[in-house]
């Protein structure tokens, strides 16, 4: 899941704003004076007519499979969903909340933020109507909330917890609307911004919002106000590669200028043609080497292979160092002991040796971090730390320096020996052997045989678990080989926070356990780590308007989730982009998707 420039906090009357709020002035043009008496050639003039230009050619090698993102907890589905769908407002490279269907951002100085920190009102855009024709109104902000919140519609942005500090929506006007909080609410800017805040077309959605939520069209063929809307009959698919042992699905998605869009003279090019699946060898070669693509996502390659590709290309290389940190996840119950109900990984049966702290560390001690990082080149920097940005809330702490030699000495002193001399440790019958599960990419099967290495040199036995993408991140409740069901020991992933830690810091607190008593959809506790302790803390960050304060807790509840190595934080990975040279218009930031502002893109002569 990938993609992050810090928010200033500014204590106001007694409320903490969390990200800055003042537009930069723009600085005066300056002319220098002609050097020369030479005539040149005027530039060719880029057309500015909405749909004047050619065809915009995107590649994600992680095929995109649902245009909602309210039901998708993937960045290969934002992407491509970002381009139809727009929130309140974003958050630009500078930290700064940048309106989109809102009308301004909400300040204390123009009424829109309240005083006692408990409630925003946005005012919205009155020019702005749906791919369809139809009207956008505060209607459709109420709506989107209440099909987020709603537990028979099991959103993926639900589950994260940027929504639940909010207690009502109210629709002042058409064109206002107030959000209620059931607190203080330090990170008010969340809610309805970014990728996770795109607004919902109500008049389209309202028969799906319960448990046929995933039944709506609407989920592969979009009604948005964005730029672009999707063309008829949304994804198509396309080949059927084999993939090793996977069989991988390519697809198609194909856009139009949404003739609606607000903005006259936007978008820029006249069909976007997206295709999805293969490889990210592929990828990249399409876009560095022949120019058959305008722009991939994601290349994770080896550094060497990305430079080779660059030199002399038609393409370049945009690298976005944001929140994402690549990182183990360790399985604190049993994935190979099913309950009486068939379910495994069940909190009835904790893991039989990762429940010990010892050989947690062991196996944190054992990881060559800077070996890993060094397979991701300048996209990669080795961190010891869950939470890296913003810099104010990273920890200055160091935890468990490479050393495997400390890492034997702990799983001896543990009991867990080598008695068989067959190379691998055992107790009480039981082998020490790992299963690690994790996404096919070229990069993690680098990272699995480094890691493989790492770990047979401690005397554990590790097996890997390749899946596609389309079967590791699908529907926990008939997909036993999804993430949330954790059905292996360890579990190769990236995460990324928002502009504010508070929500991606509850994806641990002990309600967010997905289990098959909730569907697997409670959250994204995936280590199933319960600890009462932190979860006191979230709950005095979540309504902590003191920044000095906030900013110590979420330190604190970093070095409880490391300390206890609930996870093995890896690598502070960039997001790496293939971008034709033609290609112009491209602003990434942190804190949004890639295509967040698609409508700005041209391409030139």
């Amino acid at each position: 899941m990938t993609k992050r420039v810090t928010p200033k906090y500014t204590h106001l009357l007694g409320f903490l704003i969390i990200v800055t709020l003042l537009l930069s002035a723009c600085g005066d043009n300056v002319i220098p004076a002609e050097t020369t008496i030479t005539p040149e050639a005027s530039p060719t003039p880029v057309p500015s007519a909405r749909g004047s230009g050619d065809t915009l050619r995107l590649l994600n090698w992680d095929a995109p499979v649902m245009l909602n993102p309210h039901l998708s907890a993937t960045s290969k589905d934002f992407e491509v969903s970002r381009i139809t769908y727009e929130p309140l407002a974003s958050v630009n490279k500078e930290g700064n909340l940048v309106p989109f269907l809102a009308a301004e951002i909400p300040t204390l100085e123009n009424g829109g933020l309240a005083a006692d920190g408990k409630s925003v009102t946005w005012k919205l855009k009155r020019d702005v109507k749906w791919s369809d024709g139809e009207p956008f109104t505060a209607a459709d902000v109420r709506f989107t909330y209440e099909y987020i919140v709603n537990p028979d519609v099991a959103s993926a942005s639900g589950a994260v917890g940027l929504y639940a500090a909010i207690t009502d929506v109210e629709v002042i006007d058409d064109f206002t609307v107030k959000i209620h909080f059931n607190d203080v609410n330090p990170a008010w800017a969340l809610p309805f911004v970014g990728a996770q805040g795109v607004i919902l077309p109500r008049h389209i959605f309202e028969p799906y919002n319960g448990s046929n939520a995933m039944e709506a069209p609407a989920n592969t063929l979009p009604v948005g106000t964005g730029p672009y809307r999707v063309m008829p009959p949304g994804i198509k698919p396309q080949e059927v590669l084999l993939l090793g042992t996977q069989i991988v699905e390519t697809n198609k998605i194909v856009f139009e200028p949404n003739p609606y869009f607000r903005e006259a003279d936007k978008p820029y090019f006249s069909r976007i043609e997206l295709r999805g699946g293969g490889t990210v060898n592929e990828a990249t070669r399409q876009a560095l080497e022949t120019g058959a693509i305008d722009y991939a996502f994601n290349l994770l390659l080896p550094p060497e292979e990305l430079v080779r590709l660059e030199t002399a290309s038609l393409g370049h290389l945009i690298t976005n160092f944001g929140s994402d940190v690549e990182r183990i996840l360790l399985n604190h119950t049993d994935p190979n002991r099913e309950t009486a109900s068939g379910e495994r990984s069940s909190l009835e049966f904790p893991h039989p040796f990762f429940g010990d702290l010892k050989v947690r560390q062991a196996f944190a001690y054992a990881v060559d971090r800077a070996a890993i990082a060094k397979l991701y080149g300048p996209a990669g920097q080795p961190t010891y730390s869950n939470l890296v940005v913003p810099p104010q809330y990273k920890s200055p702490n160091t935890f468990y320096e490479y050393d495997p030699e400390k890492a034997r000495t702990l799983l001896d002193e543990a009991g867990w020996r080598d008695t068989d001399s067959d190379g691998i440790r055992d107790k009480n019958g039981i082998k020490m052997q790992v299963v690690i599960q994790y996404e096919i990419k070229s990069i993690y099967d680098q990272v699995f045989m480094e890691l493989k290495n790492n770990f047979n040199a401690i005397g554990v036995e590790v097996i890997p678990k390749r899946m596609d993408a389309s079967v590791m991140f699908a529907d926990p409740t008939t997909n036993p080989n999804d993430w949330l069901r954790f059905n292996a020991d360890m579990l190769l992933t990236s995460l990324f926070s928002d502009p504010d830690p508070g929500p991606y810091m509850q994806l641990w607190i002990s309600s967010g356990i997905p289990q098959q008593v909730n569907n697997w959809a409670a959250g994204y506790n995936i280590e199933r780590w319960y600890n009462p302790d932190y979860d006191v803390l979230y709950a005095q960050s979540s309504t902590t308007i003191d920044p000095e304060k906030r900013q110590q807790l979420f330190i604190q509840m970093n070095d409880m989730l490391v300390g206890d190595v609930v996870m093995i934080p890896t690598v502070h990975v960039a997001d790496v982009a293939g971008v034709n040279n033609t290609l112009t218009g491209v602003d990434l930031t942190p804190w949004d998707t890639n295509t967040w502002n698609i409508k700005d893109w041209r391409r030139t002569p």
